[in-house]
């Protein structure tokens, strides 16, 4: 008997998903897919893939690998002069090492400090730099919002599914660089977001 009903159940069930399928196709003929009211942006490919973001960028990694080679630099000043510390002591009282030494060890954690400090003041700047953009980005993205219709734009990588048609991204970035170029130009007062 439970075979019988699931039978039943399913060519009932095929039954009505064609003859769904047939209606569906006949209303899909005369049916006007309504525009988004809500988009998404991928806003990591927007910073990337933008002119002014990849400008941005550019710049941290300029900065970065200045830092990079300065560090290499003090690194190679610091073993030198450890290596020649350390061939003097053979020839140095003890009293008469431990100052030196001391100072040594004093200017390395300086200068580890220092260099700390110029990594934070990197990073610090790369966030706002980054701030920058999106901020830049906002008045672009409220025109795409209105010529699109939408009421809001979520995050494309807080959306779990969603159909292409709604991200806006590749048009965000094509906006974006055509208003702000690579960033260096004058930019116009921002107009109000919604």
């Amino acid at each position: 008997m439970p075979r019988l009903l699931l039978a039943a159940l399913l060519a009932a069930g095929l039954g009505c998903g064609i003859a769904a399928g047939i209606g569906a196709g006949a209303s899909a003929q005369t049916t006007v897919t309504p525009a988004p009211q809500i988009a998404t942006l991928d806003q990591d490919r927007l910073y990337s893939e933008s002119r002014f973001g990849r400008a941005l960028e550019a710049k941290a990694q300029a900065a970065s690998q200045a830092l990079a080679s300065e560090n290499r630099r003090i690194e190679a000043e610091l073993t030198a002069e450890e290596t020649d510390l350390t061939a003097r002591r053979q020839s140095l009282t003890a009293q008469a090492f431990e100052p030196l030494a001391a100072a040594f060890d004093a200017k390395v954690e300086k200068l580890r400090a220092d260099q700390a400090a110029k990594i934070e003041a990197l990073k610090a700047e790369r966030d706002a730099d980054r701030q920058a953009f999106f901020a830049a980005a906002v008045p672009i993205l409220a025109d795409l919002m209105r010529e699109l219709g939408a009421y809001a734009i979520l995050n494309k990588q807080a959306v779990i599914l969603s159909f292409d048609t709604i991200d806006m991204t590749d048009r965000a970035i094509e906006a974006l660089d055509a208003r702000l170029g690579d960033g260096t130009g004058p930019r116009d007062e921002p107009p109000a977001a919604p």
